[in-house]
C-alpha cells in the first residue's frame, strides 16, 4: 500500500471514558464485521482479566479503511499503572483522539496520557463522550481541557484543537452539540484532514523501524511490533538492529505482517508509515531500531517511567504447597518472570538477598500493575507467596535526603461521608489541594504519599458505603513524610491444623470478621479473620462442641453464621502487614503469617524490637 495512504492514531483517555467502545464503533462502521457476526462489546479487550476488570491492560492494534486510506488504530490502557504501554505507543502514531467524559471532565490519568502526547508534538483531537448523560456539562469540560493543555505547556497550534461531541456506544460523533450526526464520519473526516498525506519520498529512504512492543508466537517465536518511519521492509531482508545500549547485531526478517481489521495479515513488503510485525529477530527488544544491513541509524531510546512499588514473589512454603499448582519452584518462577520482562517493559526483577525463602523482588508501576501479573501467573498454575507491597524510595546522592512517590487523588463522595474520608487522608500525611461541593456530593483533591494509599481503597469503599469514587495517578516525588499509621486491627491466626467447624467459627464471630467458612482446611499460622482489636489473636477454628451422653442431638439450635468475607487478590495485598504473606494458588487465595508457629513469631517480634531500639 502507498505510504501516503496510511495514518496511525491512538485513542487515549481515563479509565472507563469509552476508548474500547469507540474502537468497536470504528471497526463496525468500517465493515470489519460480517452482518451476521456475533460481536462482544469492547472486542479489543480480548484478555480474560480485561473483560473481568472492565479495563484495558494491554495496548492492541487494528486497522480500518476509510475512503482509500488505511487507518491503524491503537487502543491504549487508561490506568496509570500501565503507563509504560501508553508511553511507547505515542511514538508510533500521527495523532491521538483524546476521549473525555462529558460529566467527569479531565481526570488524573487524562493529564498523564495527554502530557505524553503533547511532549511528542502531537496535536490531539478532543472528543467529548457520553453527551447523552443527564448531568453532562460538555462546554465546561472543553474549557477544562483547554486549561489542562495550557498547564501542560501546549504550543499555540496544539491549543487550537478540533472538538467533537459524541456517544461512542451508539457510534455517533458530531461537530457541535446542536448539529446531530448518524455515525462516526465527522471523526474520521477530522482525522484525515488533520494528519494529511505522507511525504512519498520517505519510502525511498533507508529503512528505519523502531520496536514499540513485543509479542510471542509459539510457531515463529518472538515478534517485534513497530512503525516504519522511513524506507521499506521485505520478507527475507537482512537487517541490522541497534539496541538501546548502543550495540548492534544482524538478523533476517523471516516473516512480515500488517494489520487488517482485527487480524494480523502476512505480507511480502511494507512501506513507510505502516505499523508492522516482524519475525526472525530472536533478540529484538523494545526501543530497538531495525535498519539497513550494517548501516542502521539508531533512533532516540524510548524512555519509560521508573517503577514506584515492589513486592516479593516467594516460593510457597505453606503446608498446602504443591497440592494444586503445577509450577512451584524458584526456577519455575524465575523463568516465568524472565518471559514477562520480554514484553512488560514497566517491570523490573531483582534477586532477593539474605532472604529466608527463595524468591524475587518484582518492581512495577503500582498495585494493579503487579496484581495483574500475579493473577495471570495464578491462572497459569503457579503457586506463590506474596509480601506486603512497598513503595520505592529515592535517596539524593548529594544531600542524602530521601524522596518518596506521591499520588494525586481525586475523590467524589456523598457529602455525609466526606468528613470521614478527609480525616483519614489527613492522618495519612495527605495535603488537600482543592475541594468543592454541589450540596449533595463533595469533590476533593489531595496529594498523598503512595505508601499511604496501600490498603486505603477497601477502607474508602466501606466508609462511603460503596458510593464513593476514587481515582489516583502519579504526581512526582517529594521529601519523605515520616511514619504513617499502619493497619489498626490485628488478625485471628489459626493455632491448629485441620478443618474449620461451624461451632468454633460461631464463637470467633464475636471477635472480628471471618475470612473462612466452615469445612475449610486450615493450618497453623494461617490467618482466618480480622481481629476487632489491635493485637493478633491465636485461635482454634477446628474445635467442635463437646458432646455428652445426656444431651440429645436435637436440643441445640443449629449454628447460623454470618457469611464470611472472601478477599480478592487486591484486597488481600492491601490488607497484609510486614510479617504476613498472601498465599496464591490456582484454586485459592489465603492469608498467612510469614512465621507459622507462635514461638517463631514471638522470636521475630523480639528481633525487630531490638533492631528498632538499636536505631
Amino acid at each position: 500500500m502507498d505510504a501516503k495512504k496510511i495514518i496511525n492514531i491512538a485513542v487515549i483517555a481515563h479509565v472507563d471514558a469509552g476508548k474500547s467502545t469507540l474502537v468497536d464503533g470504528l471497526l463496525s462502521q468500517a465493515g470489519v464485521f460480517r452482518d451476521n457476526q456475533q460481536i462482544d462489546a469492547q472486542v479489543m479487550d480480548s484478555n480474560d482479566q480485561e473483560r473481568e476488570r472492565g479495563i484495558t491492560i494491554y495496548s492492541k492494534n487494528c486497522a480500518i479503511e476509510y475512503k482509500g486510506i488505511k487507518i491503524n488504530i491503537v487502543d491504549t490502557p487508561g490506568h496509570a499503572d500501565f503507563s509504560s504501554e501508553v508511553e511507547r505507543i505515542m511514538k508510533t502514531v500521527d495523532t491521538v483522539i483524546l476521549l473525555v467524559d462529558s460529566s467527569e471532565g479531565p481526570m488524573p490519568q487524562t493529564r498523564f496520557v495527554t502530557s505524553k502526547a503533547l511532549e511528542l508534538g502531537l496535536h490531539p483531537i478532543l472528543m467529548i463522550n457520553k453527551i447523552d448523560k443527564k448531568d453532562q456539562r460538555a462546554q465546561e469540560v472543553v474549557d477544562e481541557v483547554l486549561e489542562l493543555f495550557m498547564e501542560l505547556d501546549a504550543t499555540e497550534s496544539q491549543l487550537d484543537f478540533q472538538v467533537l461531541y459524541g456517544i461512542a456506544k451508539e457510534g455517533i460523533a458530531q461537530f457541535s452539540m446542536e448539529k446531530s450526526a448518524q455515525d462516526l464520519s465527522p471523526l474520521l473526516e477530522t482525522i484525515v484532514t488533520q494528519v494529511g498525506s505522507y511525504d512519498t519520498s520517505l519510502s525511498a529512504n533507508p529503512t528505519q523501524i523502531q520496536v514499540s512492543s513485543l509479542a510471542y508466537d509459539s510457531f515463529i517465536g518472538r515478534l517485534g511490533i513497530g512503525r516504519i518511519y522511513q524506507g521499506t521492509i521485505k520478507t527475507g531482508q537482512s537487517v541490522s538492529v541497534a539496541r538501546n545500549d548502543g550495540s548492534t547485531y544482524n538478523g533476517k526478517i523471516s516473516k512480515l505482517f500488517v494489520y487488517q481489521g482485527l487480524n494480523r495479515v502476512e505480507v511480502q513488503e511494507a512501506s513507510a508509515g505502516d505499523i508492522v510485525v516482524v519475525a526472525g529477530l530472536s533478540e529484538v527488544s523494545i526501543g530497538d531500531t531495525i535498519g539497513e544491513l550494517n548501516k542502521v541509524e539508531a533512533m532516540d531510546p524510548i524512555k519509560i517511567e521508573q517503577p514506584t512499588m515492589s513486592m516479593n514473589f516467594l516460593v510457597n512454603t505453606s503446608p498446602f504447597a504443591g497440592r494444586v499448582g503445577k509450577f512451584v519452584t524458584s526456577r519455575n518462577i524465575k523463568e516465568r518472570l524472565e518471559k514477562e520482562l520480554e514484553v512488560n517493559v514497566g517491570l523490573r526483577v531483582e534477586p532477593l538477598v539474605n532472604s529466608e525463602v527463595e524468591g524475587f523482588k518484582v518492581l512495577g508501576r503500582g498495585e494493579l500493575h503487579l496484581s495483574v501479573l500475579i493473577e495471570q501467573m495464578r491462572r497459569e498454575g503457579f503457586e506463590l507467596g506474596i509480601s506486603k507491597p512497598e513503595v520505592i524510595l529515592h535517596k539524593d546522592s548529594t544531600t542524602g535526603e530521601v524522596f518518596e512517590p506521591m499520588e494525586k487523588v481525586i475523590i467524589n463522595v456523598p457529602s455525609e461521608y466526606s468528613g470521614t474520608v478527609i480525616n483519614k487522608l489527613n492522618v495519612r500525611k495527605g495535603m488537600m489541594i482543592d475541594m468543592d461541593s454541589d450540596g449533595i456530593r463533595d469533590r476533593v483533591v489531595y496529594n498523598v504519599p503512595l505508601r499511604a494509599l496501600i490498603g486505603f481503597r477497601s477502607e474508602f469503599t466501606n466508609d462511603t458505603h460503596g458510593e464513593g469514587i476514587l481515582v489516583q495517578s502519579a504526581n512526582g516525588f517529594e521529601p519523605y513524610k515520616g511514619e504513617i499509621e499502619s493497619r489498626p486491627n490485628g488478625v485471628m491466626v489459626s493455632m491448629a491444623n485441620g478443618v474449620s467447624v461451624a461451632y468454633a467459627l460461631n464463637n470467633l464471630e464475636a471477635r472480628g470478621i471471618l475470612f473462612v467458612g466452615p469445612q475449610t482446611e486450615v493450618y497453623e499460622g494461617m490467618i482466618v479473620g480480622q481481629h476487632s482489636r489491635g493485637n493478633d489473636l491465636d485461635v482454634n477454628p477446628t474445635t467442635g462442641k463437646k458432646l455428652t451422653n445426656t444431651r440429645s442431638s436435637g436440643t441445640d439450635d443449629a449454628v447460623k453464621l454470618t457469611p464470611f468475607k472472601k478477599l480478592t487478590l487486591e484486597e488481600a495485598l492491601e490488607f497484609i502487614e510486614w510479617d504476613e504473606l498472601v498465599e496464591v494458588t490456582p484454586d485459592d487465595i489465603r492469608l498467612r503469617k510469614k512465621w507459622l508457629t507462635i514461638n517463631e513469631r514471638k522470636r521475630h517480634r523480639n528481633d525487630q524490637k531490638r533492631a528498632l531500639e538499636d536505631l
